[in-house]
Formats: structure tokens, C-alpha cells, sequence
């Protein structure tokens, strides 16, 4: 009889372990399917001209597809929501989470029916999502997002999380750890672009990270929030916001060459008009758009600014101390942050990064505002 009792308990703990060696394959299994599923989507959405077939064929139809959660509604989140819900591939509403509820409240009520739903809280952005994007403003915020989203580690296992707020490099790599220690993935996809074209689609997205993990974010990118892609797949996601800090040097680089220019040109006798003729010619694009703020008077007169000042000199700051730790030297970032101080001291948090034209003014003996 004792044997027998033996036996049983035996047989029934390798029973027991059978179902969950088991259930630990079936999930590995499923987890496997939706990385296939998604890369398939991106690559079958390219070639063919019946979207629905190509969800069907990759497990997309009904109420499959994966959830979408959204942290962080400023100028550049607000745009960015708005085109993952009109354009994007999913069946469930995003969930989509903003410090101040209205702001999120009123997105929702701007999108079509259905397409988006706010909640109050990280951890039940989390709950609800596979997939989880942040936009915040600074590297001490997007910390805290993400230790508040890893509150609830069973909530956050396995879920992806995906960071488009432009921090310094060391943060980005950071994150990844302490998010692939809580038994989630993550991808970097900081992005190039002024709020209008977050609204219109037209930004360039930047991506970095593990290639499955990559590909499942694809689908959201180019055609969607973004026009194009900059693919560092295999890479560390500190590449991502290396590259966006550098790239980031150049917008100030050009905010301060065209007000250099418009005040010469208004000075000189030229004309800041003839000027900006000439700059539309020549160089159309982000040129063109921000001479068009500065001689309108833009880069003063709005209750929100498009870049705020402060944030520009956080990009400022990250650049310099990259540019610190190899050796290298950049005077025209040490001019660019000097004016951004002096926009700061006069405007506050209304302080934009074309306000630099304003300090340029001053500095030649004119008026801030135009």
C-alpha cells in the first residue's frame, strides 16, 4: 500500500509537471506567433493591395491584433495618436494616458468612434496593452513612467514597450535593462519632425533594438505616424537617441543661421522678406518653415510653443556632454545654447526655439519682438 502511495504521488507530480512544462511551450509557442505575426503583416502590408486578406493570412481578422497603449500627450504625442488611429492595423481602441485627463479626454473625443479610450493610470495603460509607447518630455520623466509601468511585474512580463521621447543615450540603454530585467522587451523610436508634421504623418521615425521586437513596431511607422524609417535593428536603443541628440544639433544649427541672416537682412537693407524668398528657392522645407516663423512674428506670439526652449537646451545639454566625453569641440551648439538661455529669461515657459531670432535681435541692438 505504501508503495502504491508512492507511486501515485510520483506519477502525480510528473503529471503535474508534464501540464506545466506544457503550458510553459503553449506560451512560448503563442508569444512566437504574434513576433511572426506582426513582422508578416509589415512585410505582406508592403507588396499587397487588399489590406484585409493580409490580416486574415496573418491572424489579424476579428478581434486579434495587438493592443496599443499610449503614455504622454504633448504637442508631439497628441499627433502621433491621432495617426496610429486613423491609419494603423488593430482592432482595439488604444488606450491612451495623459498626467492632465482632459487633454486625454478631448483627444479621444477628436478621434472616430471607438478608435481610442482614456484611462487614468500607467499601470492600467499597461494592463491593457501589449504593446506600450511613451513620449515624455526629459529623462527624469520617461524614469518614472517606466518605473511606475514595472509597478505590477506580472501586469508588465512580456509586454513591449516602445519610447519615442528624445533623452540622452546612457537613459535609453538604462531603461532597456531595467525593462528586459521585469521580463518585458523594448525598443527605442525617438522621432524627426516639428508637431505639424507629428499631425500629418510625415515624421522620421528612428528605431533600434532587438530585429523581432523592431518589426513588430514597423507596421506602426512609416505610412503611419511617420514618411520614413531609419532601421538600426540589432543595434543597442541607445543608437536611436545617439543619433537623435546629433541630428538634433543640426535644427539648432539652423534656427541660429536663419536668424543671423534675417537680422543682417533686415539691417543691411535687404529685407527680411527678400530673404525668406531666397530661402524658399533655395531651401525649401524646415528652412522655409522656420523663416516663415520668424519674420511673422511666430516665434513670440504663441500661448504654447512648438519646441519649448527648455527642452531644446535639455537636447543642447545631452549633445555637449556626448561631445565631452569623446573630445570633440562644438562652438556653434555653445552659441545656440546661449541664446536659448536668454529666450528662457525673457519668455518663460512660453520660450521657443525660434526664439533664439528674438535673442539675436537683441544682441544687435533691436527689439525682441518684431
Amino acid at each position: 500500500m505504501l508503495w502504491d502511495k508512492s507511486a501515485n504521488a510520483s506519477s502525480s507530480a510528473a503529471s503535474s509537471w508534464d501540464a506545466d512544462q506544457k503550458s510553459r511551450n503553449y506560451r512560448i509557442a503563442f508569444a512566437s506567433f504574434e513576433a511572426l505575426r506582426d513582422t508578416l503583416l509589415y512585410h505582406f502590408a508592403k507588396t499587397s493591395d487588399n489590406m484585409e486578406s493580409v490580416k486574415q493570412a496573418v491572424g489579424l481578422g476579428g478581434a486579434g491584433g495587438p493592443r496599443l497603449a499610449w503614455i504622454g500627450l504633448g504637442n508631439m504625442g497628441r499627433g502621433m495618436v491621432k495617426n496610429l488611429a486613423e491609419k494603423g492595423q488593430f482592432t482595439s481602441p488604444i488606450s491612451i494616458y495623459n498626467r492632465t485627463t482632459s487633454r486625454a479626454e478631448k483627444l479621444a473625443s477628436s478621434l472616430p468612434a471607438g478608435k481610442a479610450q482614456v484611462v487614468t493610470s500607467i499601470p492600467e495603460a499597461v494592463q491593457q496593452a501589449d504593446i506600450i509607447f511613451t513620449c515624455v518630455g526629459d529623462d527624469a520623466a520617461i524614469e518614472e513612467t517606466i518605473s511606475t509601468a514595472l509597478q505590477n511585474p506580472t501586469a508588465a512580463k512580456g509586454k513591449l514597450f516602445v519610447d519615442c521621447s528624445t533623452v540622452h543615450p546612457d537613459t535609453t540603454n538604462k531603461l532597456a535593462q531595467t525593462i528586459n530585467a521585469a521580463g518585458a522587451s523594448f525598443v527605442a523610436c525617438p522621432v524627426f519632425g516639428a508637431p505639424a508634421m507629428a499631425d500629418s504623418g510625415n515624421l522620421v521615425c528612428v528605431l533600434a533594438g532587438p530585429p523581432d521586437e523592431v518589426a513588430r513596431v514597423k507596421p506602426f511607422c512609416k505610412g503611419v505616424m511617420g514618411r520614413a524609417e531609419i532601421d538600426y535593428s540589432g543595434q543597442p536603443q541607445g543608437a536611436a537617441t545617439r543619433l537623435k541628440i546629433v541630428g538634433n544639433t543640426f535644427i539648432l544649427a539652423m534656427v541660429e543661421t536663419l536668424s543671423e541672416g534675417h537680422v543682417l537682412a533686415e539691417k543691411s537693407g535687404l529685407g527680411t522678406d527678400n530673404l525668406h524668398t531666397f530661402i524658399e528657392t533655395m531651401f525649401p522645407g524646415p528652412y522655409t518653415a522656420y523663416s516663415n516663423r520668424l519674420r511673422t512674428g511666430d516665434y513670440y506670439n504663441r500661448e504654447e510653443p512648438l519646441f519649448n526652449a527648455k527642452l531644446a537646451r535639455k537636447d543642447a545639454g545631452h549633445a555637449r556632454d556626448l561631445a565631452e566625453n569623446c573630445g570633440a569641440k562644438m562652438r556653434g551648439l555653445e552659441v545656440a545654447d546661449q541664446h536659448l538661455k536668454e529666450v528662457i529669461a525673457h519668455s518663460g515657459d512660453r520660450g521657443d526655439i525660434a526664439g533664439i531670432y528674438g535673442a539675436v535681435r537683441k544682441e544687435s541692438g533691436m527689439e525682441f519682438e518684431n
